[in-house]
């Protein structure tokens, strides 16, 4: 659990951050159309106001009106007419010329017969108004009209130039409130995660099988059940914990006294009978011996809630207390090892004994690296593929049926040093590596 909520988080976050992208465009291209269509409507009655107000300083008829009359109603035309690049307008006599128009507006009339209200042409977008009149036509009107007419118009290009710089302002204002919303929930996820977090850290620290080991109580209500499920787990491990040790301390005096006894009498047998029966009693003293050490060995291995006892271990000075008779064991390390010595010992006895068994004669101990063992021997050895598969199994600890007892309890040493158990290509014999970290 420890290591799995980081994980939890990431993929909360990345979910998190492609809900919000998803949010925030489909909010975006909603804005984007809802401003499109209302600067598009904005833009219209700017049109026809500008054409109301146009239309009250043109005249309606030139005859009549003194060229001072008429300077001064274009100077005051000037004045009052939209400034900039965005309109453009004309006054178009009856039969289509045009009278007076802006810089920006074209040459022809945009509309050679009399139209009033909104409509398009290429390029523009134009209101019509009869001079004199007053746009009360909707907006969509295309209302045939006689006399002199006003077309305030704008452009295609920059009306639209408009409508996406606004539009687009929206757009971009809807993602950052988008993104504010994802760092917002992603905020509540992590504080709403931090309980889970604090169970991590806990569980991180938990002993099961300390005699006072509580979780405590829960951050969270719904966490209560959990904090209990791992409370009580504690408790039944502690039972069969006492259980364990109690067989084993049983087991110990049952098997070692027992298997003691059978060695001395076997060595006093010796001694005493025929030749020619010696070798047979030899050999039932060598079983038992090898017995001796099995025991010893899982004894040893499975003291489930003893810690490993590390210390400096000299290989030279540990072998003269590890008697094996029928192998000659050559030590050459070249550095200590920190290591539980008994459980050493256990693994190294259980190697030496698959040696043997397997017809070596001569054993070599060296330490190639830091805190490795190597254990080579002249025995027959095993071919490249059995040794692959030999080796796969003890990588997954896949030990029933693959492996024999000896390799099973060597690497069982090295995985309570926090290492493990390889196997190593030799041209002669059997060679495997004890790796302790």
């Amino acid at each position: 659990m420890h290591t799995k909520l980081p994980s939890i988080r990431l993929r909360l976050a990345h979910a998190l951050l492609i809900w919000a992208v998803i949010w925030g465009v489909a909010v975006s291209l909603a804005v984007w159309l809802a401003v499109q269509q209302e600067v598009d409507e904005l833009l219209d009655d700017t049109l026809a106001a500008s054409a109301a107000l146009l239309g009250s300083l043109l005249p309606s008829d030139k005859t009549g009106m003194s060229p001072d009359d008429w300077l001064v109603r274009q100077k005051n035309m000037e004045v009052s007419a939209p400034k900039g690049d965005q309109f453009a307008w004309q006054m178009v006599g009856p039969d289509g010329q045009v009278l007076l128009r802006s810089p920006l507006a074209p040459r022809q009339a945009l509309h050679r017969a009399p139209q009033g209200g909104l409509t398009n042409v290429p390029g523009w977008r134009v209101f019509g108004l009869a001079l004199g009149a007053t746009p009360t036509a909707p907006a969509d009107a295309q209302t045939p009209v006689s006399g002199h007419m006003l077309y305030v118009a704008q452009a295609r290009e920059e009306r639209d130039e408009v409508q996406a710089e606004i539009a687009l302002t929206a757009a971009l204002i809807a993602l950052a409130v988008g993104l504010l919303g994802h760092l917002w929930l992603r905020s509540k996820v992590q504080h709403e995660m931090s309980p889970l977090q604090s169970l991590s850290n806990r569980l991180g620290d938990f002993d099961p099988l300390d005699a006072d080991a509580k979780l405590g109580i829960a951050e969270r209500v719904e966490l209560e059940p959990i904090h209990q499920a791992i409370d009580a787990l504690s408790e039944r491990l502690k039972v069969r914990l006492a259980h364990e040790r109690a067989f084993t301390a049983h087991a110990a005096h049952s098997l070692r006294t027992p298997l003691a006894g059978i060695d001395a009498q076997l060595a006093m047998a010796l001694r005493e009978c025929p030749p020619e029966l010696q070798g047979r009693l030899q050999r039932v003293r060598d079983g038992a011996g090898r017995l001796q050490r099995v025991v010893a060995a899982l004894l040893t291995l499975f003291r489930t809630g003893v810690d490993i006892q590390r210390q400096q271990i000299d290989l030279k000075t540990l072998m003269t207390r590890l008697p094996l008779d029928g192998l000659q064991i050559e030590v050459v390390a070249s550095q200590p090892v920190d290591a539980d010595p008994d459980l050493l010992a256990a693994a190294l006895l259980n190697l030496f004994d698959n040696s043997l068994r397997y017809g070596a004669r001569r054993v070599c101990l060296s330490t190639p690296a830091p805190q490795t063992v190597l254990v080579s021997d002249d025995g027959p050895g095993v071919a490249a593929q059995q040794r692959e598969a030999l080796g796969s199994a003890l990588a997954t600890q896949s030990y029933e049926g693959q492996t024999g007892l000896g390799l099973m309890l060597a690497d069982l040493v090295a995985r309570s040093h926090g290492g493990r158990l390889q196997l190593q290509a030799s041209e002669l014999g059997f060679a495997v590596a004890l790796v302790l970290e």
